[in-house]
C-alpha cells in the first residue's frame, strides 16, 4: 500500500505522531469490556490503528486481532506474542466464521461502511459474541487555551473535517449500531499535556491532514503561535479531557 491510501483511511500520513499522541484509554474500559465477553478466547480490534486498543485487550484474551486498512498505522504497531496484526478493511476480512467472542472498535466506527461491517461482524462472531465501540469527544481545557483549541478545531479546521466525523459530534446517538445494547458505565478520559504534546495531537486530526493535502502547509503552526502568547512555559503541563462515549451490545 505504499504510495497509496485506501478509502477511509485518513491517518497513514501521519502514523508515527498517531501512535505517540493520542489519548490513552483507561485500564478500567478494558476490564469492562472483557467482562461482557462470554469467553476470552479471541478478540477483533478493527480500526486498530497503531494499536493502542488492541495490546491491552492482549492482556484478557488468548488471542487478538487487530486490523486496520492503512499498512503505515499497522507497522508503527507493536509486536506482541498474543496479537495477529492484518492489513484489511473492517467490513471484509480473513477471519473466519463463528470466531471471535468480542469485537471492539476505538475511535474508529464512525470511518466504516456500516452496513457492510455489521454484517462482518455477525459472520465471524460466535455465539454470545459482544462488541464494544467508543469515541472521545471534542477536546476540552481552561481559560484561553480552551478557547484557542475551539476556535482552531471548529474555526480554523472546520471545513476540512470529513462528514463521517458527524456521528462523533453527535456523541453516536446516530451511528447505526443493530446490537442488543447492554448498559455501559461511565468513563473518564484526561491527562496533562505540555504545549508540544497538545500541537503533536491536533496534527494527527484528520481535518489537519486534510488542509495540508489541499494547502500543502500546517495549519498547526500558527495554533502554535497562538498558544505560546498565553502558554508561555512551555514544559508546563495542563489538564486536558475528553468526553468519552461508548456503544456495546450483544450480537445476535
Amino acid at each position: 500500500m505504499s504510495g497509496t491510501h485506501a478509502s477511509g483511511d485518513h491517518f497513514s500520513t501521519v502514523s508515527a505522531s498517531y501512535a505517540a499522541f493520542r489519548p490513552r484509554y483507561p485500564h478500567a474500559l478494558f476490564e469492562f469490556v472483557a467482562s461482557i465477553a462470554p469467553r476470552h478466547g479471541r478478540a477483533w480490534d478493527c480500526g486498530a490503528g497503531t494499536g493502542q486498543a488492541t495490546v491491552e485487550l492482549a492482556e484478557f484474551f488468548d488471542e487478538v486481532v487487530g486490523t486496520d486498512v492503512s499498512a503505515q498505522q499497522i507497522e508503527q504497531a507493536p509486536a506482541h506474542p498474543k496479537i495477529r496484526w492484518l492489513v484489511t478493511p473492517a467490513e471484509s476480512t480473513p477471519l473466519e466464521p463463528a470466531s471471535v467472542d468480542l469485537v471492539t472498535v476505538a475511535q474508529a466506527l464512525h470511518w466504516f461502511d456500516h452496513a457492510r461491517f455489521n454484517d462482518e461482524v455477525r459472520r465471524v462472531a460466535a455465539p454470545g459474541a459482544a462488541i464494544a465501540a467508543w469515541s472521545y469527544a471534542a477536546p476540552i481545557m481552561e481559560g484561553d487555551v480552551g478557547s484557542l483549541l475551539a476556535s482552531f478545531m471548529y474555526g480554523t479546521l472546520q471545513s476540512y473535517w470529513p462528514p463521517e466525523r458527524r456521528y462523533v459530534d453527535e456523541e453516536y446517538r446516530t451511528i447505526p449500531f443493530p446490537f442488543v445494547r447492554l448498559d455501559t458505565p461511565s468513563f473518564a478520559l484526561a491527562d496533562r499535556w505540555t504545549r508540544a504534546q497538545l500541537a503533536g495531537y491536533t496534527r494527527t486530526w484528520s481535518a489537519t491532514t486534510r488542509y495540508v493535502a489541499k494547502h500543502g502547509s500546517d495549519p498547526v503552526a500558527e495554533f502554535e503561535r497562538e498558544l505560546a502568547a498565553v502558554w508561555p512555559e512551555a514544559e508546563e503541563a495542563r489538564r486536558i479531557e475528553w468526553p468519552l462515549i461508548m456503544l456495546a451490545g450483544r450480537v445476535s
